[in-house]
């Protein structure tokens, strides 16, 4: 009988990047391929690279010669590369790394399973190992973005808008939800233009609807939403339907207008203020999360106070930031990097604090209240939960006490705050 080829999937970088992996393991798996954790163990290692930014560059690189001292050692026989490193440096790569056997782009499954042997059971592309733990999945809703922002490669490694249709989505969610997943994390480059292309209108708001629809699932989580344009129709689904969180990511970037013209968001700085201001208005406890770019070329010390400002005025929940990276072909490139590197960690440091403050001062305010808590783990003594106001992995936790009662990992439990920090809740399961 042919033995069996081992098979290594490593995933870097985002979680529509988690998504790809997870399809192209459930193919691997229905090729019965042997698919091995250990990336040592394998005969073929494929590693799902990310080239958004700098750092996430260097540690795809990284994980590159990683494998291919592996394979020099003797350890797997060979390396693919796929993902969007992949996809943007294919011919760098090839000359600077030409021990890799093959590279791949973003959605390759169907060149990789053939490599392997096998070939691509397309009716089952809905179909999923899912590598989070079972009870949350990520649920990618199309792929590519057509937003024209300057700093952004995306549209260069991953193409433009492309959106799945609703009758999928609703098929590989019912697949998660038989797969025991409870909490639904709707994720894109870009959320909120979800069916334009399809529909000539943007559906987010009926997608959401049909997915709330599927026995099993209780918690639809929406990140990634872009501000302009943005659909008002989702903001009444949210506020109306109990299976979605009151949780909205929506990375703004900046707030000046001069910056935001620089970064071509499509966006004022008083239309960001009206949407928050309706956001906050129409969907009470709503938690916002979003995310800020500091040193965009152009930042000045005003700028950023503008930004700082904003940012009290606005008191987000959940807030990250990263510092301006020039990304090679991207209309921002010209301007170059003059805002220097300790400059930019500076005020990164600066923003943080005020944001640590805000999320310390949110937290303590849930002290005596209930809320549904979904359980993570175990660790020591205590459960690890997350409450519909904590996405997974970003996010803080809530660290519960239970006294002698033992709790199941993917099941909710009412639980009451006693106390909080900056970022994380302590709770008692009532």
């Amino acid at each position: 009988m042919k033995t069996r080829e081992k098979v290594s999937v490593i995933t870097l970088g985002c979680a529509k990047n988690t998504v790809d992996s997870e399809r192209l393991l459930r193919q691997l798996q229905l090729n019965n391929l042997d698919l091995r954790s250990n990336p040592t163990e394998a005969d073929t290692v494929i590693i799902n690279t990310c080239g958004f930014i700098d750092a996430a560059k260097e540690e795809s690189v990284n994980t590159i010669l990683s494998a291919v001292a592996n394979k020099n050692s003797g350890l797997i026989k060979r390396v693919f590369v796929a993902g969007c490193l992949s996809s943007r440096y294919k011919e760098d790569l090839q000359k600077e790394i030409p021990e890799v056997d093959i590279f791949f782009g973003t959605e390759d499954y169907e060149r990789i399973i053939q490599e392997l042997g096998g070939e691509l059971k397309k009716n089952l592309l809905g179909e999923r190992v899912i590598s989070t733990p079972s009870h949350t999945a990520y649920l990618k809703i199309s792929e590519g973005c057509d937003h024209p922002c300057s700093f952004c490669a995306i549209p260069i490694m991953r193409g433009l808008h492309r959106s799945r249709p609703i009758e999928e989505l609703v098929e590989e969610t019912k697949f998660l939800a038989a797969n025991n997943t409870k909490e639904l994390v709707i994720i894109a480059q870009d959320t909120t233009d979800y069916g334009k292309d399809l529909y000539s209108k943007k559906n987010i708001a009926e997608l959401v609807n049909r997915l709330s629809e599927i026995n099993g699932i209780e918690w639809i989580r929406l990140m990634y939403a872009y501000p302009s344009r943005f659909p008002l129709e989702l903001i009444d689904e949210i506020k109306n339907n109990d299976k979605v969180c009151k949780y909205l990511d929506i990375p703004l970037q900046h707030i000046s207008d001069k910056i935001l013209k620089s970064m071509r968001r499509g966006i004022s700085s008083r239309q960001t203020k009206e949407l928050l201001y309706k956001l906050r208005e129409k969907i009470p406890d709503l938690v916002l999360r979003t995310t800020f770019i500091i040193g965009y070329p152009g930042e000045t010390e005003s700028e950023f106070e503008e930004l700082c400002n904003f940012v009290e005025d606005i008191k987000f929940e959940r807030m990250g930031t990263f510092t301006y990276s020039q990304e090679e072909n991207t209309f921002s490139y010209d301007l170059g990097d003059p805002v220097p590197a300790e400059l930019k960690k500076e005020r990164l440091g600066r923003l943080m604090e005020i944001q640590r403050e805000i999320s310390a001062d949110q937290n303590n305010n849930l002290i005596d209240k209930e809320l549904k808590v979904l359980v993570e783990a175990k660790e020591g003594d205590f459960y690890i939960g997350r409450t519909y106001r904590d996405a997974p992995e970003i996010d803080g936790e809530v660290i519960l006490s239970t006294g002698d009662d033992e709790l199941l990992e993917g099941n909710f439990y009412s639980a009451k705050i006693y106390d909080s920090n900056e970022y994380d809740l302590f709770a008692k399961v009532k």
